[in-house]
C-alpha cells in the first residue's frame, strides 16, 4: 500500500492505512493500525507511537518485535502509530544518530496529539529505538512507555533515574547485542513504577517469544496504566 499524504491531521486515526506527514527533515512513512473495537482501553484518549530499531542495521517499522508490540496494543483498543525514521523506506533525510530521530518521534506524537487534543500516549520502542521513546516520554504526558531490549551503554535514556510513567522493560537474558546484566543493573538504579522482564536463553530478536512478549506488555499495560485513569 502507497502511503498517502495526509493534509488534516484530524483525520489521522480515521482509518488504517500508510500516510505521509511532515517531519523536520521532510517527509515521514507512518503506519496507521487501529485498535479493536472491542478493546478495554477503546473508548480511553489514548494512542500509542512505536519506534524502530537501528536504521543502519536494517531497522523498519515493520520489524517482527515493532509489529508484535503494535498487536499488544491493538488488542487492547488502541490506535497505533509506527513510523519509519529518517532515511528509512519513504522517510526522507539521512541517519542522525539519535538526535534527529528523536525530532521525527516527537513529529508523529504531535500528529498525534492534533488527532487527540490531551491524549495521554502509550510509547514504545525496540534496541535502538528504546532510546528515542524514553527521551520523547519526558515532552509528551506519557501514559505508559515499554522498552524493548533497551541498549543503555551506548544511548541517553533516562533524566534523573526516573521516568514519567510507569515502565516496562523486556529483555532476553541470550541478547547477542545487549548484554542483560547490564540493563537489569540500570533498572536496579531506577525509581518508580518498574517491571522488569527477563527471559531466558533469549536473543536479541525474542525468535520463539514474541507470544510471550505480547502477552506481557498487555498485563503490564493492564496492571500499571488501568483504564480508568485514562478515561
Amino acid at each position: 500500500m502507497a502511503p498517502v499524504k495526509l493534509s488534516n491531521m484530524k483525520d489521522l486515526f480515521l482509518s488504517a492505512t500508510k500516510v505521509l506527514l511532515d517531519g523536520p527533515v521532510g517527509t515521514l512513512e507512518v503506519a496507521v493500525d487501529l485498535g479493536s473495537k472491542d478493546g478495554a482501553y477503546r473508548a480511553c484518549n489514548t494512542f500509542a507511537v512505536i519506534a524502530h530499531p537501528h536504521p543502519l542495521h536494517g531497522g523498519t517499522m515493520d520489524n517482527k518485535v515493532v509489529t508484535t508490540l503494535m498487536r499488544s496494543y491493538r488488542e487492547l483498543g488502541v490506535d497505533v502509530l509506527r513510523f519509519n525514521f529518517r532515511g528509512v523506506g519513504r522517510s526522507t533525510g539521512e541517519h542522525d544518530h539519535a538526535v534527529g530521530e528523536l525530532d521525527d518521534m516527537l513529529a508523529v506524537l504531535r500528529a498525534g496529539l492534533v488527532a487527540r487534543p490531551q491524549a495521554r500516549p502509550f510509547l514504545a520502542g525496540f534496541s535502538f529505538g528504546s532510546s528515542v521513546a524514553a527521551r520523547a516520554s519526558y515532552q509528551v504526558n506519557t501514559a505508559h512507555l515499554c522498552l524493548v531490549a533497551p541498549p543503555v551503554p551506548r544511548y541517553d535514556f533516562e533524566s534523573g533515574g526516573a521516568f514519567p510513567a510507569p515502565l516496562s522493560i523486556l529483555q532476553g537474558e541470550a541478547d547477542e547485542r545487549v548484554e542483560e546484566s547490564e540493563v537489569r543493573q540500570w533498572v536496579g538504579g531506577l525509581s518508580g513504577e518498574i517491571r522488569y522482564h527477563a527471559f531466558p536463553a533469549t536473543g536479541h530478536f525474542f525468535h520463539g517469544q514474541l507470544v510471550e512478549l505480547k502477552q506481557l506488555l498487555t498485563d503490564d499495560i493492564n496492571q500499571q496504566c488501568p483504564v480508568r485513569g485514562l478515561l
